[in-house]
């Protein structure tokens, strides 16, 4: 396989935004694997729509990581007015500005033909993209689930339209969001993954605030946010006053997860760093995924859950389909508030040994994960695309 062009956007974070959180979210890994691949020659990165005043107002004040470029990397911020997408038809309009943004740097790149990955399925869907081979979209989340973003929700399921007709080829964590686009061209099921240097070697020392608390200990890592099922964590920690519960991740309304301050054995402790994170997982002795049960939880690929399994910890979990056959120490209850009988058999479980844990790491590291993504641009070929403009209705 020669190494080929390739053009990759985010959806609505930037690559400041993942530099930030520690390039740990599923599209933050594709680019690192990208700028890594011998399979890659020249790679332009976008960013989403940014308004022209705030991108000025960054390179005043110098904001933000470097990229690292070179005359074959290079990174471009497409401006705007408004930074935010409008709502309606001219969101086409909008997307086809954005196309000829990315096509005018990449012919100052000199990009032949490059291979378009995005992980914005309205990029995927209103783009033209006559200037590249392929486009595929990664799906990590299923849009039109989204509660906070319910005002696109009709131009997200335009965009699916237009991806399944345009035969666009289709890489999402869960087969659900496969089905719910029903695409017509390529299509590969890529769960999340890990990193395997960050597990890998003997348990590290825990940080002096988990120390503090009793153990067994239970964590759910990740934000504290409407998936996050309050109620059922109350209900656990009242019925299982034995298990200290430790809640890791930013709260972005405080007000949500207030109710379970009055709870002596549940710990809700602010998000912290890649190497911080590591440590309380591994100096845990069961992980929980406590999400409520909605259209959005039950397509997405639980990163949390393949994190705690490298740190060779049993899961106790709700019963979504994208958790089925991820491994046996995955035990499923019917709710976060009747996860009382099953947390019993997962602490008989116990942790990992050294050669298991140190095989499932191998099994689902990012770098497998992207082999496929990257197999899949090969495979598809951009069919001509419609030069008249998609309907939203």
């Amino acid at each position: 396989m020669s190494a080929r062009d390739v053009v990759f956007t985010f959806s609505y974070e930037t690559y400041a935004d993942a530099v930030h959180r520690g390039m740990m979210r599923p599209p933050d890994r594709i680019l690192q694997t990208l700028m890594a691949s011998d399979d890659v020659d020249g790679l332009l990165v976008a960013n989403p729509f940014r308004s022209h005043f705030s991108v000025l107002g960054r390179r005043l004040r110098r904001d933000g990581p470097a990229f690292p470029e070179s005359p074959r990397r290079r990174l471009v911020t497409p401006t705007r007015f408004r930074r935010a997408d409008p709502i309606g038809k001219s969101i086409v309009r909008t997307y086809r500005g954005y196309d000829a943004a990315l096509r005018r740097e990449a012919e100052r790149m000199g990009l032949r033909s490059p291979a378009v990955i995005t992980t914005n399925p309205l990029v995927a869907a209103f783009c033209p993209f006559a200037w590249a081979s392929s486009v595929t979209y990664f799906g990590r989340d299923d849009w039109p689930s989204s509660t906070g973003r319910q005002r696109y929700w009709p131009a997200y399921l335009a965009a699916y339209r237009q991806i399944r007709e345009s035969e666009i080829a289709v890489a999402a964590v869960s087969q659900q969001i496969i089905d719910r686009i029903d695409p017509l061209g390529p299509r590969a099921v890529v769960p999340n993954g890990v990193e395997p240097e960050e597990w890998a070697g003997p348990v590290p020392p825990a940080p002096r605030w988990l120390e503090a608390i009793p153990t067994p200990r239970a964590v759910y890592a990740g934000t504290l946010d409407q998936r996050l099922d309050v109620e059922g964590i109350a209900q656990l920690a009242a019925t299982r006053p034995d298990l200290h519960i430790v809640l890791l991740g930013p709260a972005p309304d405080p007000d949500y997860v207030r109710p379970l301050d009055r709870l002596p054995n549940v710990h809700v402790h602010p998000g912290v760093g890649r190497t911080e994170l590591v440590s309380v997982l591994r100096n845990c002795q069961l992980s929980l995924l406590a999400h409520r049960r909605t259209p959005l939880t039950e397509a997405m690929s639980p990163l949390k859950v393949y994190e705690y399994l490298a740190a060779g910890l049993p899961v106790v979990s709700i019963d979504l389909p994208p958790i089925r056959g991820i491994d046996d120490r995955v035990l499923v209850a019917p709710s976060t508030g009747e996860m009382g009988a099953t947390v019993d058999r997962a602490l008989e479980i116990g942790a990992m040994g050294e050669d298991e844990r140190s095989a499932f790491i191998a099994q689902h590291s990012w770098a497998a994960r992207h082999r496929a993504i990257l197999a899949l641009t090969h495979r598809s070929e951009l069919l001509p695309r419609c030069e008249e403009m998609p309907s939203l209705t």
